[in-house]
């Protein structure tokens, strides 16, 4: 029997009666962080300064939207008789596909309007977004959620994790795997592998399409551990027939855009 072990606390500041989570400013610092990223390089590759300010302007209100919308979609039976918690996004509760499809439409209107070549915004971000799906991942660590099947603590042990990460991962009277660590990991990983292709010089989009194949293939094997997934029917995962879709559909993009004779700038161009 384990001795009692009291979770983190969710809330980072009450500021009378208004509650900020944690949640909130893990996914909000990843967004930041993302941001200036893609500012500093917009500029490199010649795009003004403001550009990636002006995007998530739109980009970011429609990808929550979009992500928790998604989510609620899978969950009908259980938010069409709880109507008022669909907007309590603190809770968790937003589907990251869900987030990319909103934010992908956002930036290909955006670049429209704009006159700007999508797949260079596109590949400009790549390294961005997925530094800040590592990043928000500690917001689901912070609410006990998007976690793995159960576990014994010396499993966690023996994997050198910190009491801290250990002890947050014991709900509900078990032990868990920290799946959001593995993907924070995997996409930790992917950031550095988009910041050594972005020196290769790939052909334009084809930054952007390794970071949807290479996200889409950690998540199809991460999904296949947690407890909480989206189901599309009884043994399918929502989250990871969307992962096999998205990499065929970057392969495809990839191969056709070469054969065309539709990706001949290069990222550096």
């Amino acid at each position: 029997m384990e001795p009692a072990i009291e979770p983190l606390d969710r809330v980072f500041l009450q500021l009378g009666p208004i509650t900020i989570y944690w949640y909130g400013v893990i996914i909000g610092t990843g967004v930041l962080i993302g941001l200036w990223l893609a500012t500093r390089e917009s500029v490199r590759r010649g795009l003004p300064k403001e550009t990636f300010v002006d995007l998530v302007l739109f980009a970011v209100p429609i990808a929550i939207v979009c992500a928790r919308a998604y989510y609620v979609l899978f969950e009908w039976d259980y938010y069409s008789k709880h109507l008022a918690e669909i907007p309590k996004i603190w809770q968790g509760g937003l589907a990251i596909h869900g987030g990319l499809i909103g934010a992908v439409a956002t930036g290909a209107v955006f670049a429209r309007v704009r006159g700007l070549p999508f797949w260079k915004l596109a590949d400009i971000a790549a390294p961005s977004i997925i530094l800040g799906q590592a990043i928000g991942r500690w917001g689901n660590f912070m609410n006990q959620e998007a976690h793995g099947g159960p576990v014994s603590r010396e499993f966690l042990e023996n994997l050198y994790l910190p009491d801290w990460i250990i002890n947050q991962m014991y709900i509900n009277g078990q032990y868990w795997h920290p799946t959001f660590l593995y993907e924070s990991l995997w996409n930790l990983v992917g950031f550095c592998l988009l910041l050594w292709l972005r020196r290769v010089n790939l052909r334009r989009g084809e930054l952007f399409l390794s970071y949807v194949i290479w996200y889409s293939l950690g998540r199809f094997w991460i999904e296949g551990m947690r407890t909480d997934s989206l189901m599309l029917a009884e043994h399918l995962r929502m989250a990871q027939v969307m992962s096999i879709t998205l990499i065929i559909i970057a392969l495809v993009l990839w191969m056709v855009r070469r054969a065309k004779g539709w990706a001949r700038e290069r990222y550096m161009d």
